[in-house]
């Protein structure tokens, strides 16, 4: 049963394309809205316009629906952890790069990004999900110690505070950043910025605070 009060996900159109990459794009949506607990399959099959027998076509439960679409997000942060730049040289270039692309990430992946930053602990797949997030802080957090080690970054600082802080300002843009506005300029500001610049400000307000002074 949906929560009461929800909003209803409107009929989708009949020219849907009706294959698994658009089936996780519109669970994301209602999962993130409603909330895992709060979404049927009644739910997703309306928000898709296919009958459940056609999602389970596609899918074989609606935790599995969600494990795919945490994987869209979880995957590819992952992915940034083993790319040369994450791993070769001094740490504080290894630190700027998986800070530059995993903004470029969360643009990319926006909807399963924030779908991943809701999920709560209630089943086994958000409970895995929580678990890699904690794996990535971890990680990253090393990369911080060896800055300190390497006397890049200043060493008055918890190197895993400063990893929540630092993905926690980056988490923080999917409540305003829309990538389909990145192209243009105009009020919104910051809002409007293309992934790269978003990151290159954020880049500058994190490392002027955190590099040790000589």
């Amino acid at each position: 049963m949906s929560r009461p009060g929800a909003k209803v996900p409107p009929e989708a159109p009949s020219r849907r394309r009706h294959d698994l990459p658009s089936v996780l794009e519109v669970a994301a949506a209602v999962f993130t809205e409603r909330g895992y607990d709060g979404t049927s399959m009644e739910d997703l099959s309306r928000a898709t316009g296919l009958s459940k027998s056609s999602l389970y076509h596609h899918i074989d439960s609606k935790e599995q629906l969600l494990r795919l679409a945490l994987e869209r997000a979880v995957d590819p942060l992952f992915g940034v952890l083993d790319e040369p730049g994450a791993n070769q040289g001094p740490a504080i270039d290894r630190l700027s790069h998986v800070v530059r692309r995993e903004v470029e990430v969360l643009a990319d992946q926006l909807p399963y990004v924030t779908l991943l930053l809701r999920v709560h602990g209630n089943t086994g797949t958000e409970r895995w999900a929580l678990e890699r997030r904690r794996e990535f802080d971890r990680r990253v957090a090393e990369i911080v110690v060896a800055a300190v080690a390497e006397g890049y970054l200043r060493d008055d600082v918890d190197p895993f505070l400063v990893t929540r802080l630092l993905f926690g300002m980056i988490n923080s843009f999917v409540g305003w950043y829309r990538p389909d506005s990145a192209s243009r300029r105009g009020r919104h500001g910051s809002r409007s910025l293309p992934p790269n610049e978003l990151a290159d400000a954020l880049l500058r307000v994190v490392f002027d605070g955190l590099r040790k002074r000589s």
